[in-house]
Formats: structure tokens, sequence, C-alpha cells
């Protein structure tokens, strides 16, 4: 897993000179990714350098300010928003990009009204158009992949903070995404639910499927991802394979990030 050579097959997602700005805040600086399909990339860095951002921009949920993002070679179609940025240019194009990217929050964003078994099917029935059968056999196949097909018909007030990020991954999954995009996934989580979350998304890696982690998990990160990023104030400021960049970090400020979090 770990480091493994994915630069000969197709491109998923290619960031190419991404900026973004709040304001007069510059968040990104011109950062540029290219994950190749079945590779498990890890972003790194401290708080406020621009990891969730990225993903955020990748999946428009925020617009960049600049750059462009393409998504199995289909460039996003930006245009001007008149302001100095840029806003997308065709709205069915986002929606379409979108049920190819599934994106996993920090904070489960879980439809509390719906038990876990709506929850799962929401998407597949009322935007993907798939018949109900079909998505409730989808639905249960993948609440018993991460343990909680038990729960199928309960509300998420009443699971812990693992089960819902569980559950989360399992919405995620069943839009049958390309590419999945993690923000943090287990930030919000008490020390002993993170394992379980981990675990699932460790056999998601395990599968071949290409996924983008924010974490602040270093040990998870090395173990999983082929590719380390790391970035710093809103640029890449190094990356590499897991064995060599945790073992003989060449910045400086990556040496500091991962003395502090050790």
């Amino acid at each position: 897993m770990a480091g493994s050579d994915k630069a000969g097959l197709e491109k998923a997602i290619e960031v190419i000179d991404l900026h973004k700005s709040f304001d007069s805040v510059e968040v990104l600086k011109g950062v540029s990714v290219t994950a190749h399909q079945g590779e498990v990339i890890a972003i790194i860095g401290g708080s406020g350098s621009g990891k969730s951002t990225m993903l955020r921009c990748i999946n428009m949920l925020e617009t960049p300010t600049k750059g462009t993002i393409k998504v199995h070679g289909e460039a996003i179609e930006l245009k001007s928003d008149g302001k100095g940025g840029l806003k997308p240019a065709n709205q069915d194009q986002i929606r379409r990009i979108r049920t190819r990217l599934a994106m996993v929050f920090q904070s489960f964003n879980l439809w509390q009204h719906m038990n876990l078994l709506e929850n799962v099917i929401e998407v597949p029935v009322h935007v993907l158009g798939r018949s109900k059968a079909e998505a409730v056999e989808m639905a249960d196949s993948l609440l018993h992949r991460v343990g909680l097909y038990e729960k199928r018909d309960t509300y998420p007030a009443f699971l812990s903070g693992g089960q819902q990020q569980r559950a989360a991954i399992a919405r995620a999954l069943a839009i049958e995404p390309e590419v999945m995009l993690f923000d943090e996934p287990t930030s919000a989580l008490d020390p002993e639910l993170i394992g379980e979350v981990l675990s699932v998304i460790g056999d998601l890696a395990k599968e071949g499927r290409t996924m983008l982690i924010v974490t602040h998990e270093m040990k998870f990160a090395q173990e999983v991802a082929d590719r380390i990023i790391f970035l710093n104030d809103g640029i890449i400021e190094e990356q590499g394979d897991p064995k060599i960049l945790f073992s003989a970090p060449k910045s400086e400020h990556l040496r500091r990030f991962i003395s502090s979090i050790g």
C-alpha cells in the first residue's frame, strides 16, 4: 500500500495552481496536486494551512479564486464572479461531478430527521434515480460493511460519534463514488472511538479506492497512504513516500510539525 507507484495510471484528480482567498486572506497560494486512480493521498499540516479548503474547492463547496480542477480529465468550468474571483459556469456539470466525488466531513453531517437506512438511500433514490428496492439492498450491504446493520432503524442522535461517522462513510459509498474526500474524519471523536473509523477507512484504502484524506492521525497516514502531502501556509512545502517523508523530512517546518504531534 504505502509508497506504491501509481504514476502510470489514469489521473483521477488534478489540481493546478489553486488559489483561494477569503476577503484579503489568501489561504491557498498556488497548490498543484495530482491523484492517480487508486492512489491514497494523506494531507497533513497545521491548523490554517489550507488542507480543508483544498478539499472543499475540489468538491466545489468553495470556489477557487484562481486555478483549474479536473476530475478524470474533465475540467470544472469556471467564470469570473465580477469581484476578482471565480464561480461555477455550469451548475449541471457541478451536480454531475459531485455524483463522482463523495466527501466525509469531520462533523458527520447526517440528516437528523432520518434513520440510518434513510440517510444512506436518500441520494441514490432522490438524486441518482435508483429504485428504492435497489437502494435499500445496497444500503443494507454498506451498513453491514461498516458494522451498523443492526442500527439501520436508529436515528443519529442515539448513536456514538464513531457510529455516526461510520454511517456517514456508508452514505458516501452509496453513490458509488470514483473519488472519496475525507476532511479530518476523526477530529470530532473521543479517543476511544477513533480506531473504529480508521479501521473502516483503512479497509477502503486496501480496495484500491482513490482517496484524499486530510488527517492529523500520523501513524494512520503512514500506514494507508501512498503519498503524503505537507501543506504549510497555503503551499505544498513537501510531499513524498510516507516512510521517507516521516523519517527524513527536508523541511524545517515539517520537522517541527512531526515533533509537535509525535
